[in-house]
């Protein structure tokens, strides 16, 4: 396939690119500056918000894969306008690949795709562009909603190692997090460009749902700490970390079960757990 990605060089999009070149598909993809190579890549300096340039590549692609974001409070308005440059661009029979997140779906034990809605405020404003993009006639259109993403010493369970000196918590820590690798959330995206059908939702976890309470506690063992965690009172967590803190203050737990049997998914890289003991997220 011919594939328009976004999002080529930010976390997920870096190891989605090798991920969708090393199964035979093509990739334009949209950068800010020419940092992507590689046989089958064709990077485009530009910007998601270049609706003129969005619509141009959606109508030369077969797919298009959309990763990037602004991550502030122009992100609703942000991918509102760029899925409905994507929308105007894409001819009849084409596929768009968004990215949502798990943290929409509010607290659950065994979250799957059919829960209600219960979004805390960072991410409210996702339901009604998902809504938009998976209603859309014409085309297939699917959703990935990761959860905590990992791997590489990046991602949010990098917050675990700011501190030398002591692990402080995110919130009391009996909360889940859902969690994926980014190996196996990149393979998930490419999977879901073959046997994705239209309209559907898809969690991305590889089911392993560790408390924060864990996470810290190997974290504090890997910086020598003997196991020793500070709590937080979730109060303070939101005053420190504002909406952001709220939404990792969430309880949640998934398996992933639809991804694995619609898209013969298999996550197969060690957990988060096993990461954070072994060395990837040791500070440098």
């Amino acid at each position: 396939m011919k594939i328009f990605l976004t999002g080529a060089t930010g976390y997920i999009g870096s190891r989605v690119l090798p991920a969708l070149t090393a199964a035979g598909h093509s990739v334009t993809a949209l950068v800010r500056k020419c940092s992507v190579r590689g046989a089958g890549v064709t990077p485009v300096v530009g910007d998601m918000r270049d609706r003129d340039t969005v619509r141009q590549l959606a109508g030369e692609a077969d797919a298009v894969i959309a990763l990037a974001t602004p991550g502030d409070a122009t992100s609703a308005a942000a991918d509102d306008d760029f899925v409905g440059a994507v929308l105007a661009g894409l001819r009849p029979g084409a596929t768009l690949v968004r990215t949502g997140g798990i943290w929409v779906y509010g607290d659950g034990d065994g979250i799957t795709e059919e829960k209600p809605l219960d979004a805390p405020a960072i991410v409210a404003w996702r339901e009604a562009v998902d809504r938009r993009a998976l209603t859309a006639p014409g085309i297939r259109s699917l959703l990935i909603e990761p959860g905590i993403v990992y791997g590489y010493g990046a991602g949010i369970p990098a917050m675990f190692f700011g501190n030398r000196a002591e692990v402080r918590l995110v919130g009391p820590g009996a909360q889940h997090w859902t969690t994926v690798h980014v190996d196996d959330l990149a393979e998930l995206y490419v999977a879901a460009l073959t046997l994705g059908a239209a309209g559907e939702r898809f969690i991305a976890v590889g089911g392993d749902n560790p408390t924060v309470r864990e996470m810290g506690a190997a974290a504090s063992r890997r910086l020598g700490l003997d196991g020793r965690v500070v709590p937080e009172d979730a109060a303070a967590t939101v005053e420190r970390l504002g909406d952001f803190g709220a939404a990792l203050l969430l309880n949640q737990q998934a398996s992933g079960e639809k991804a694995r049997r619609e898209l013969s998914w298999k996550p197969t890289r060690p957990s988060l757990l096993e990461e954070l003991a072994s060395g990837p997220y040791d500070p440098v």
